[in-house]
């Protein structure tokens, strides 16, 4: 027998075979991880001077950002420390391949760590002299230590996140080495670049490697990370899973609603759709196959939810930042904005979900094995109130970096009010640890993002691309946005949210501004679609990771993901022919506003409650089931009733509504008994 240790000091015991389930459940659901996400496959050294000299670094990198948000460094210097030490982390941490030692540090890997911080150094060395004497004009060091830093960049980028972002960087690296050679089309000519135009653009401006990704990444993200790091520290994924559980487990198919609720707001903390899949899933998903759902749907369902988080304000995964600092909008435009077209997404997926559970009459978890919401509320919801400070200080339009680090700070302030939740000296110190670690696969996927801005900055390729865009569409802004939507989820596959995000704002985005739509509903439009690429088949990364822990088959599993997340796929589109979902009035306003009034009250009214109909009667339509069963003409027409009424206009809504009440109606009287199935 084991003993184990509760959370009220008393002592258990657990049997050994007990133990030994969870302990392969365990090492199951890390060997998933570590297929489908190469942040997941770092080493584990557990004791030893470089053990702690690791922590020790990573616990000075966070303490180096929260003291750069008070005393904040020149642009270039505080942004090549982020990469330097970044990158020197990523070689200790993360090792060359799946083979190698995760037990030790290679003598190799000592090379790169020392390779990673010489650029950093050399850049803090001669800065005076670059920004001064040399006007930023590279000359043969400089260009030494530029090819050193993106050698290092390429290499770590790829231990971290996989080949596809350091392919497509080397794409575009090599692109003005050869774009003035003669057999490169008209449209991609331009003038001979020598080294010093190349590197000197990575390495000496900030327009490059320590471009405007890597300047959220230092100033936002880093410290949302950290704050998130500080929150599971505290329990809140025990807060959630446990409140979510009092609230909708007992419900008709409830726990598949528990993962929505509880893989969303994780979610939209961590913003890391792959990694929520299986720490969330490995809770939420037995539990849906247990009342009766079948494992491609378990999959799917957790999938759906956790790809969802990053379009849930008020964090957004850190994204909303990102946009904030990419269109200089104001980031309660951007949550606002983000409002509404995120709960008629999560609505959808819950929508499904229950008419599934009815359909099938699949029971929900016996109350009496459910903790009560009071309970839970009474141990832990006082770790709400970071979240609710955090939403406070944006509102009043605190700086970004000053809100994460005051939260960061009253967060450990709160966790001191239950023991349950209490963070202890060495909580803090793991928490500091823990941010720097999650930190660093964001950090290398912006600077390799980086490459790629530096080359489209240099050589003009963005407007390239942009005018592709729309030669291709033809003038039609439709088939622009089609065209627009698939260039965000093919850059958007593989890839994690932020540096898809980025990469489509430069090249994709643009295009929308010929057909007069605000910077807003562009930069909203690409976003959505390159996070959707992590559930749409066949590279739907969240999807298999799902598929992995249920044991179900990984395209099934993306393509019922893909319809779970079907309002996620409309929604967009209706924002940009009607901005009001998006809380805001354009009219007379050119697209670069960077401030935009409310629309009127009953335009809000009317959007909210047309849409909400629609998309409830959409997920109706696809589940084949309201109060009862329908055939397939039935669905088609519901359908087609349920798009009129999400679709913002009035006479749309007028006849959708028609359609859907009336069909609802007839359901209702003609309903049969559910099949039953297995009940718990």
């Amino acid at each position: 027998m084991n003993s184990q240790v509760t959370d009220q000091g008393s002592v258990t015991t657990m049997p050994d075979a007990q133990v030994d389930n969870d302990a392969e459940a365990d090492a199951v659901n890390r060997a998933v991880l570590e297929k489908y996400d190469r942040e997941s496959i770092t080493r584990h050294i557990t004791q030893g001077p470089v053990k702690y000299f690791i922590a020790g670094i990573c616990i000075l990198y966070s303490l180096f950002h929260l003291y750069i948000t008070f005393n904040p460094m020149p642009a270039l210097l505080q942004r090549s420390v982020h990469v330097g030490v970044g990158f020197a982390l990523i070689f200790l941490i993360f090792p060359a391949s799946k083979k190698s030692s995760r037990k030790r540090v290679a003598w190799y890997d000592w090379i790169w760590f020392a390779l990673s911080l010489s650029g950093m150094g050399y850049l803090i060395y001669e800065y005076q002299d670059i920004v001064t004497s040399r006007g930023g004009m590279a000359n043969q060091v400089d260009v030494i230590f530029s090819l050193i830093t993106v050698v290092c960049v390429l290499e770590g980028s790829r231990r971290i996140t996989g080949w596809i972002l350091p392919i497509l960087a080397g794409i575009f690296l090599a692109y003005p080495f050869v774009s003035h050679l003669d057999f490169m089309p008209d449209r991609l000519l331009t003038r001979p670049y020598d080294m010093g135009d190349i590197f000197g653009q990575l390495f000496l401006k900030t327009e490059g490697l320590y471009s405007v990704a890597i300047g959220a990444s230092v100033t936002f993200i880093f410290l949302f990370i950290l704050f998130g790091a500080f929150l599971a520290r505290s329990g809140m994924g025990q807060l959630f899973n446990d409140l979510a559980l009092a609230i909708a487990g007992h419900k008709k198919g409830g726990p598949a609603k528990v993962a929505v609720i509880s893989s969303g707001f994780m979610g939209s903390i961590n913003g890391s759709a792959l990694s929520n899949v299986v720490s969330t899933g490995a809770f939420t998903i037995p539990l849906m196959k247990k009342v009766g759902y079948h494992k491609d749907f378990a999959g799917a369902v957790e999938a759906s939810a956790s790809v969802g988080g990053q379009i849930l304000p008020p964090i957004m995964g850190a994204s909303a930042f990102i946009m904030a600092e990419t269109t200089g909008l104001p980031y309660s435009t951007i949550a606002l904005a983000a409002l509404l077209p995120a709960i008629l997404y999560y609505l959808g997926v819950i929508a499904q979900v229950h008419f599934r559970a009815g359909r099938r009459d699949l029971k929900g978890i016996a109350k009496e094995n459910l903790p009560a919401v009071k309970e839970v509320l009474k141990a832990r919801g006082h770790m709400l109130l970071p979240i609710v400070f955090l939403i406070f200080l944006l509102i009043r339009n605190v700086p970004v970096g000053y809100a994460a680090a005051y939260t960061i700070g009253f967060t450990v302030v709160i966790s001191m009010l239950r023991a349950e939740t209490r963070m202890s000296f060495s909580d803090i110190l793991g928490a500091l640890e823990d941010g720097a670690r999650q930190s660093l696969a964001v950090m290398a996927a912006c600077a390799v993002v980086g490459i790629i801005i530096g080359v489209v900055s240099l050589t003009s390729f963005g407007t390239v691309m942009t005018s592709s865009i729309v030669t291709l569409g033809a003038g039609s802004l439709f088939f622009t946005l089609i065209l627009t939507m698939l260039a965000s989820m093919v850059l958007g596959m593989g890839l994690p949210s932020i540096p898809a995000y980025i990469i489509t704002a430069t090249m994709a985005a643009p295009a929308l501004a010929g057909f007069d739509i605000p910077i807003l509903s562009a930069h909203m439009f690409v976003f959505y679609f390159g996070i959707f690429a992590n559930i749409t088949p066949p590279v739907c990364l969240a999807a298999f990771a799902g598929a992995g822990i249920s044991g179900g088959d990984p395209m099934k599993t993306g393509f019922l993901s893909l319809k779970l997340a079907l309002a996620g796929f409309i929604v967009p589109f209706m924002f940009i022919y009607n901005p009001t979902m998006l809380m805001i009035d354009p009219t007379g306003l050119a697209v670069t506003a960077k401030d935009f009034p409310l629309p009127p009250i009953v335009d809000i009214i009317t959007v909210v409650v047309t849409s909400v109909t629609g998309v409830i009667a959409l997920s109706s339509a696809l589940e084949g089931y309201f109060r009862g069963g329908m055939n397939t003409v039935t669905r088609v027409i519901l359908a087609i009733g349920a798009l009129l009424l999400i679709y913002p206009e009035i006479t749309t809504g007028i006849a959708g509504g028609v359609i859907v009440l009336g069909i609802a109606a007839f359901n209702i009287k003609t309903a049969g008994k559910p099949t039953p199935t297995l009940t718990v």
